[in-house]
């Protein structure tokens, strides 16, 4: 008969094992589920060098004199000895650009302030002695231009300025009969990068290339997150057949892992942010793969076919670069598929509707703070006849409190006639054990739902609130917000019906101070919303029991 106690008890011993599989996470233990410990950074290769040439992609036809014979990796023309770094600045994006191969090795967003320093902003691309993360393409099918090959910068403005678009262009030199000329186009306020490759047979045979685009970093998880909850970060490849697929580092080996398909995209996924190639829909068939090039070390790109080129012909590629947050309304769009680098795992079919009507919100409020209360309170209102319902049970369940007390006294030795007894008391007063519980099941997976749309959005990164909540995402700076939601937890408890065994009554009364130890830790925007939810269920159970004349509140025992 104590079935809702029951529940509440596997809710807090499930939170507990997470908490402590977490702990077991932050300090390099494998977890209680075997999951492995976050990989660490290492030092990785110079700018440029990481990496090797992808293999082509075998092809039916006979190979064209000059080209490689399948699955043979072709000889990169030697690299520059030092490469020559081109700064590229717009009004979101500080970029570099490397002569060699022209790749894109430094990528910071000027609109969002790292949280490890707040004097700095967040960088993604990056090749220094602690951190890897390169956007790389080039040709292969023969001995052609890739990404290792030296490029010279053609004239041109590398700094927006006032304009509205800025265009960079560099230049390979012929190799194999093969000329390379690519540019990066960018426009004001975006961080969509157009990037055209031309390819140009300056030789005397026919030549079929093939196109490859990548993205390597390293495994450190550069989350900045707390200890009690932990974000995915690492490759994924989406295609009309197998959807949006994501890859741990862990299960990237030296073994080229292939993916076939005839459409698709492929990005670098981390907590609120992420870089993608996305090729035009129009190519054709194309060939992902996932590769670790050394230890620590991961590539994941695709392979399109190029159309064959007579003496003198040229072909033109035109694909798209992302280098930025996870905005829903800017990844909408640019390919199918591509919000679900904001990644809410299972609860997506309740997420995505949920972050709508949080946008909408918003949208009237013009504060995302505001905005969690708002939602919070449109929520609550949805759910009203299954609270009540469930408030109304537990206040009836706290006016027989006492009788149920003396009938454990009386039949303490006999427990058959105790439950006998204690469903003839249920049946009198019109008491549903279980109504208290199915109206919260029911809700479970929303409110789930909610949290990760708040611990996804990088909407809410740097976003303040009132007064000393200055960013949304991070942990409450003086800690306001967790001891108010402590303190509405311990008076739920006392609106809620005090159990009749003494032990769980006292176990009701610490569950709030055990919960409470990750809500000192999460951030303002999460504790913000349990608060708010907190405090209208108070009212509502308050306004309940008043109305039914049973006691407000319940004692400790």
């Amino acid at each position: 008969m104590d079935f809702r106690r029951s529940v509440l008890w596997v809710i807090f011993t499930v939170s507990v094992i997470f908490l402590y599989n977490s702990w077991l996470r932050y300090n390099g233990g494998s977890g209680l589920f075997g999951e492995p410990p976050a990989v660490t950074a290492t030092a990785s290769a110079p700018a440029g060098r990481a990496g090797d040439v992808p293999v082509p992609v075998a092809q039916n036809a006979t190979a064209l004199p000059g080209a490689e014979a399948p699955g043979i990796v072709p000889s990169a023309p030697a690299t520059a000895p030092s490469a020559t770094l081109t700064s590229i600045r717009t009004d979101v994006l500080d970029m570099k650009v490397s002569n060699e191969g022209g790749n894109l090795v430094y990528a910071r967003l000027l609109k969002y302030a790292s949280h490890s320093d707040a004097k700095d902003d967040v960088v993604l691309f990056d090749s220094s002695a602690s951190n890897t993360y390169l956007a790389q393409s080039g040709l292969v099918g023969g001995d052609f231009p890739n990404h290792k090959t030296p490029m010279v910068l053609l004239p041109g403005p590398t700094s927006m300025g006032s304009a509205d678009t800025l265009t960079v262009r560099l230049q390979s030199p012929v190799v194999g009969g093969v000329q390379l000329t690519r540019s990066y186009t960018f426009k004001r306020g975006s961080y969509v990068i157009a990037v055209r490759n031309e390819i140009s047979n300056r030789g005397q045979t026919p030549v079929a290339p093939q196109l490859y685009m990548q993205l390597v970093r390293d495994g450190h998880d550069p989350s900045t997150g707390t200890h009690f909850y932990h974000t995915f970060t690492g490759p994924a490849v989406y295609d009309s057949k197998d959807k949006f697929q994501k890859f741990e580092f862990k299960d990237i080996h030296d073994q080229v892992k292939t993916i076939k398909s005839s459409d698709g995209w492929l990005a670098m996924v981390q907590h609120y942010f992420v870089s993608a190639w996305l090729p035009q829909p129009d190519t054709g068939n194309r060939e992902f793969y996932l590769r670790k090039l050394q230890p620590n070390l991961y590539a994941v790109g695709v392979m399109l076919q190029l159309p064959q080129l007579a003496p003198g012909a040229h072909t033109v590629q035109t694909d798209t670069l992302y280098v930025g947050p996870e905005i829903e309304s800017q990844l909408q769009g640019l390919a199918p598929g591509f919000e679900l680098v904001k990644d809410y795992g299972w609860v997506t079919i309740i997420a995505k509707p949920l972050f709508w009507v949080l946008e909408q919100v918003h949208k009237v409020l013009g504060n995302w703070g505001w905005s969690i209360i708002g939602l919070t309170i449109l929520l609550k209102l949805l759910f009203f006849p299954l609270t009540a319902a469930s408030y109304r049970s537990m206040a009836r369940m706290k006016a027989v409190a006492p009788r149920l007390t003396a009938l454990r006294e009386r039949h303490k030795d006999d427990q058959a006639a105790m439950n006998a007894a204690m469903v003839e008391m249920y049946r009198k007063e019109k008491i549903n054990p279980l109504g208290g519980c199915l109206p919260i099941v029911i809700q479970i997976p929303v409110f789930i739902a909610l949290y990760w749309v708040l611990l996804s959005s990088v909407e809410l990164r740097g976003a303040p609130w009132l007064g000393w909540i200055h960013d949304l995402s991070a942990k409450d700076p003086y800690y306001i917000l967790p001891l108010i939601m402590t303190g509405t937890s311990f008076l739920q408890v006392k609106l809620n019906p005090t159990p009749p065994d003494p032990m769980q009554a006292r176990l009701m009364w610490i569950m709030p101070l055990a919960f409470s130890v990750m809500f000192f830790l999460f951030p303002a925007g999460l504790v913000l919303y349990w608060l708010t939810n907190n405090i209208f269920s108070i009212a509502q159970q308050w306004f309940i029991n008043k109305k039914m004349g049973v006691p407000e509140f319940s004692e400790p025992k």
